[in-house]
């Protein structure tokens, strides 16, 4: 036996050991995870200068909060202790700087909106890195099928081969799919990037908070409106939608692993991975390179499906308003970030041997459905006739060992004479044409197929849209940019106006 599992040190994508356990301490749902103590910081910003604007707290003492606010901030950045998002512990270091007073930046919030918002905040940033990681390997993979425009490659159907194509019509499809999951994950941006701030735990208070400013300041683009909604039944398909689209995503990455992987099985592929840090030498057998980074590939995608799945098992059959979905990160993004990254090395490290690939196609019988097209076209045969014929072509070929290309005209004349009773209507120029790859590849009419002028306008099509990808990903980090400079903006100038009555009473 050789190496039970794969040295995979060598690819920067594997997981690292934590991220491999899964393992989570159950009160790190209500303490933390992804980004949830910075974005807790900027809610309770956001909080004290709406609580301010709205007059609902005296402006010195939202200035004299301000100011134990950043205090805070300051001091947790400078200790290596682990911090918590939660505001029953957030409180009491922040009144232990501000006194009793500080309790009035929790003025008509719960834990509940505060745990939403964290929540959904955490969802937008993971979507933003994820569409990023996804379009930029999308790029990668138009570069590779930009350079195969006219590589002939076999197909396959039910795993055996069924029709010859184009290296770049395949990686296309390939570049389809994951435009979808980015179209999915735009379309639940939309949807997520809605606050829930000012909800309190179900029905708002009795305190005129102002949540369209919480909204503006932090970012988002309205409000969930409906406060039971907002802390009950938004919170899961929120986080459903987006695990959705990455399962989709983990499925159709595994499946172009497998396809890579099927082609190890032979002693000569034509696609595989280039020699390097994207394989491992066997720790025996020295001639073996084994694909570590599309095993990684496979089985972190696998990974990720599972944790996503997670995501709707601890959602279903609940209450509205349980503890179980109401996680600070409810969906982590760094298992798809590592898939998305090992992906685009994928993506990078293809090698394919041209020439082999198109003596696999000639190997096999995939040519022979062009030949009942070719004897409707020229010479009204119809289909299913041709199709018989082209069947009991390949079974004699086959039964005597031989290509496609090896069967003599004349015996293809006499099988199609004894079938039909009539002459072979295409000529031996014709017959040799119409079992070539080449033509039946490039001989394609119908959109979408792998003829040249297809490939490429498809090609070009695609390109537009990663363009397009990247557009929308800077509109909206500029848009987020914008929102905490004039949160920044705002709170400083609180914290200052506090700051400069402090001295005046001095």
């Amino acid at each position: 036996m050789g190496d039970p599992t794969p040295r995979n040190s060598q690819v920067s994508g594997a997981a690292p050991a934590a991220a491999q356990t899964g393992a989570m301490d159950i009160n790190d749902v209500f303490r933390g995870g992804g980004r949830s103590v910075e974005f807790l910081d900027q809610i309770n910003k956001a909080s004290i200068v709406m609580l301010d604007g709205a007059g609902i707290v005296p402006h010195p003492v939202a200035g004299s909060i301000a100011r134990g606010i950043a205090q805070v901030i300051a001091q947790e950045r400078e200790s290596p202790a682990r911090r918590s998002a939660d505001y029953l512990d957030y409180e009491p270091r922040l009144a232990a700087v501000v006194g009793p007073d500080a309790s009035r930046l929790h003025t008509g919030r719960s834990r509940q909106d505060i745990a939403s918002a964290i929540a959904r905040m955490n969802l937008r940033d993971g979507l933003l890195r994820e569409l990023e990681a996804l379009a930029t390997a999308r790029d990668k993979l138009l570069a590779v099928a930009g350079r195969h425009t006219e590589t002939i490659i076999p197909a396959y159907t039910h795993g055996v081969q069924a029709q010859p194509t184009t290296f770049a019509h395949y990686l296309l499809a390939l570049a389809a799919a994951v435009g979808r999951q980015a179209e999915r994950l735009q379309q639940a941006y939309g949807r997520i990037n809605r606050s829930p701030l000012g909800a309190a735990a179900l029905a708002t208070s009795s305190f005129p908070l102002d949540r369209e400013r919480l909204a503006v300041l932090l970012g988002f683009e309205g409000l969930v409106e409906n406060a039971y909604d907002a802390n009950h039944l938004a919170p899961v398909d929120s986080s459903l939608e987006v695990a959705g689209a990455l399962a989709i995503a983990a499925i159709q990455l595994g499946q172009f692993a497998q396809d890579i992987h099927a082609q190890y099985a032979g002693p000569v592929p034509w696609f595989t991975l280039a020699t390097g840090e994207l394989t491992g030498v066997s720790s025996i057998m020295p001639q073996k390179r084994n694909p570590a980074a599309l095993e990684q590939l496979r089985a972190q995608a696998s990974i990720m499906l599972g944790e996503m799945q997670t995501v709707f098992l601890i959602a279903h059959n609940n209450r509205t308003g349980m503890f179980d979905y109401r996680s600070y990160d409810p969906v982590p993004c760094a298992r798809p970030l590592q898939v998305f990254k090992l992906f685009q090395q994928v993506v990078e490290g293809i090698v394919v041997n041209e020439a082999r690939a198109l003596e696999e196609v000639k190997a096999d019988y995939s040519t022979t459905t062009e030949i009942a097209d070719a004897l409707s076209q020229r010479a009204d045969v119809p289909f299913r006739v041709g199709h018989h014929f082209a069947s009991k072509l390949t079974d004699y070929g086959r039964g005597r060992g031989l290509k496609l290309q090896e069967i003599p005209y004349a015996e293809a004349a006499r099988i199609y004479e004894a079938q039909t009773e009539q002459a072979f209507p295409l000529s031996e120029t014709g017959f040799a044409e119409a079992i070539s790859a080449e033509y039946m590849v490039f001989g394609r009419k119908g959109t979408g197929g792998p003829q040249p002028a297809e490939v490429n306008r498809m090609l070009s099509g695609e390109r537009d849209k990663v363009t397009a990808e990247f557009a929308w990903l800077k509109a909206r980090g500029d848009h987020l940019a914008r929102a905490q400079a004039a949160l920044d903006r705002a709170f400083a100038a609180l914290a200052r106006a506090h700051g400069a009555l402090r001295l005046g009473g001095l």
